[in-house]
């Protein structure tokens, strides 16, 4: 990574990041000049880091540039962990549609606009959603129409659209659609009652309309005009537009999934102080956590001021722990939404765009808990081929082994063949010895199950 310009950032003629010794760099095209200067000059910029909705950056030499045709330099502050949209539950992706909207009324006060309103274009910093796209403004021009709104309709108003009236699981056609949700294929998918919501009916069902009517037709934008005052009516009835969505779980199974438990409440608590042991034997700085739930077990890590990520696959869980973080303005934790039965690959361009879940690690640590029975058992994963993805993803590990005498498993195994002689503790051991050495183990009070604490090898 000494040299090396980020795939993810080729598509604006604008500028591009790059990497030069390990540190990142946004470079800053001679044609951009204009535009960055007035972000600078007008105040915008310092407004919008000011109220932590930019990402803040410093200038440096010229020196730094990846190549001669430079106008500025400027090195961003990291955001730690990369997420995606389609890694996001309702209340992020609605929080983030927000924060564009929020962006684009505060441009239009420093007499700029937002000419990208991507999805990609936000990121999580401190619990809160945050550009990171320091070229994303343009100068505002009197008349024009905003030229990112079906971008913002497909990356947000769509999928948010789908996830509210239709199946929260519909954002995964992000990970597909690259660029957006087509208007058209939203405004199939959608009942019929949203067409009698005014909002709905303009920006998603006759936007689609308008796109298929005009596809094949040349448009002169010079006779397209629309006042100052349009303009933020267009904005206004956006947001009026995201915040009227909502979306409520009725997943009882897992609203409720530490009640159902077969832990005591001594069990319980061991497993905790042993989770909190364990993590304080490695010192990690970031951890990951599979399987998190709610992320009960992932704010031992995140209370240690650990940057902590909370993933799975579960919808109703990660609403319910990001609705949690935001209560209790939670810096250090992350909940995202992914099947680790099939993470997020690398997909865009050249299959570099958008990082896989593989690419954004390894891990400090990572905690495996109450997980691995699922993986071997219900999803048929041989116990060599999980330790092996594990060693993967993580520089250590903190994982529970499940055993087959366990009340859990046993549901699991009631409705089909035990077919699985090799899930035993020996084979498990065995398994993870090839990839971590086992540093510590303990059986959980009151329970079968064993909680080990790994190093990769």
């Amino acid at each position: 990574m000494k040299n090396e310009v980020l795939p993810s950032s080729f598509r604006d003629p604008a500028g591009f990041l790059f990497f030069r010794d390990g540190i990142l760099y946004r470079q800053i095209n001679p044609v951009y000049k204009e535009q960055y200067d007035h972000l600078i000059r007008s105040g915008l910029c310092k407004d919008l880091v000011d109220n932590g909705l930019l990402i803040p950056h410093g200038e440096v030499s010229l020196e730094r540039a990846q190549s001669r045709k430079a106008y500025k330099v400027i090195k961003p502050e990291i955001i730690p962990f990369l997420s995606y949209p389609y890694e996001w539950c309702f209340s992020q992706l609605k929080d983030a549609a927000l924060t564009t909207l929020a962006i684009q009324k505060k441009a239009l006060d420093f007499g700029m606009s937002l000419k990208d309103a991507s999805a990609y274009n936000i990121q999580f910093k401190n619990g809160k959603p945050v550009l990171i796209d320091t070229l994303s403004f343009e100068k505002y021009r009197e008349g024009h129409p905003w030229v990112a709104y079906r971008q913002f309709c497909q990356h947000f108003l769509a999928p948010l659209a789908l996830m509210s009236f239709k199946d929260v699981r519909l954002n995964g056609l992000l990970k597909t659609f690259i660029d957006g949700i087509p208007l058209g294929l939203a405004s199939s998918l959608l009942p019929l009652r949203t067409r009698f919501k005014p909002s709905l009916l303009s920006h998603i069902h006759f936007h689609a309309k308008s796109q298929k009517h005009f596809a094949d037709k040349p448009i002169n934008t010079q006779n397209i005009k629309i006042s100052f005052f349009a303009f933020r009516g267009l904005i206004d009835s956006l947001e009026s537009a995201i915040q009227k969505l909502q979306w409520q779980s009725h997943d009882a199974e897992w609203g409720g999934y530490y009640e159902n438990t077969n832990y005591s409440s001594s069990a319980f608590q061991h497993k905790k102080a042993l989770v909190s042991e364990f993590l304080d034997m490695f010192h990690p700085r970031v951890v990951w956590d599979l399987g998190a739930h709610i992320g009960l077990f992932s704010r031992i890590a995140s209370n240690k001021g650990i940057s902590t990520i909370a993933v799975d696959s579960n919808p109703a869980s990660v609403e319910k722990n990001y609705l949690e973080c935001k209560k209790n303005n939670e810096k250090n934790l992350l909940p995202l939404c992914m099947d680790i039965t099939n993470p997020s690959p690398n997909i865009g361009w050249g299959n570099e765009e958008r990082m896989s879940l593989l690419k954004r690690g390894p891990a400090d640590t990572m905690l495996v808990l109450a997980l691995i029975h699922h993986l071997a058992l219900s999803n048929n994963v041989p116990l060599d081929r999980i330790a092996r993805f594990f060693s993967g993803l993580c520089n250590s590990l903190i994982i529970e082994f499940v055993p087959k005498n366990d009340s859990q498993v046993k549901k699991l195994l009631a409705t089909r063949e035990d077919i699985f002689p090799n899930y035993t503790q020996q084979a498990f051991e065995t398994a993870f010895s090839k990839y971590f050495t086992i540093r510590n183990s303990e059986k959980i009070r009151d329970s079968e199950r064993i909680l080990y604490c790994m190093r990769k090898l």
